[in-house]
């Protein structure tokens, strides 16, 4: 049976206790045994070596250099890592080995919540299946990203609230290698309502599926 652990905590305007038991109750249904932590100490224990997936939900908080260390090891070796919005990518920022794992660290959200479009560009990859460009209304994430992700859909920036970025093309869903491990990340989901979205809803599940290593006892 595959495992994963969710580590929530940290700023509380993303609801990461609410988007805990969402991503708990997706894996349950999805076969995987979870559990979840409190507390960044969980990065550090030598057992998520073992794990298929770690979904981090921690936005800005720190991380200790010990426990950064031992995540990253364990991507490296293959355990899947995965997850959405500010709890991946606005998380410990002055961590810059947890962001090279990542791929990307929000920078902005000009206009705070407005109205724009997610652009699926990769049709054809099996997380964006049967998903078309749809409208959203969220935080548009302005981010610092790896060129080297692989971008399965994009937001354009229309300059209304930032002029010099009008016309800016920004990845907002992207899936990496980090040494053997697989990374997801999305950066739509600013509170917890927005899983009732069908398209965010439906990409974070198989994106966090993809990102997850195979049961190693198969």
């Amino acid at each position: 049976m595959r495992s994963a652990l969710i580590v929530y905590g940290g700023w509380e305007g993303h609801d990461p206790e609410e988007c805990a038991a969402i991503y708990r109750r997706w894996l349950h249904e999805d076969g995987f045994a979870v559990r979840t932590a409190t507390e960044t100490s969980a990065f550090a224990d030598p057992s998520i070596h073992d794990l298929s997936l770690i979904v981090p939900i921690y936005t800005m908080s720190k991380i200790a250099p010990e426990e950064v260390a031992n995540l990253s090891k364990a991507v490296q070796g293959g355990v899947g890592l995965a997850g959405h919005h500010g709890g991946m990518s606005d998380a410990f920022r002055d961590a810059v080995d947890y962001q090279f794992m990542v791929g990307g660290q929000w920078v902005a959200h000009p206009g705070n919540i407005i109205d724009f479009t997610v652009d699926v560009t990769k049709p054809d990859d099996p997380i964006m299946a049967g998903i078309s460009s749809f409208p959203y209304t969220s935080e548009q994430y302005y981010m610092h990203v790896d060129p080297s992700n692989e971008v399965l859909a994009t937001t354009t920036f229309s300059g209304e609230y930032a002029p010099w970025i009008d016309g800016v093309v920004m990845p907002v869903v992207w899936k990496r290698r980090h040494g053997a491990g697989r990374v997801f990340h999305s950066t739509l989901g600013h509170s917890v309502k927005e899983f009732d979205v069908p398209e965010m809803a439906t990409i974070l599940r198989r994106g966090i599926n993809w990102a997850a290593r195979e049961d190693m006892q198969a």
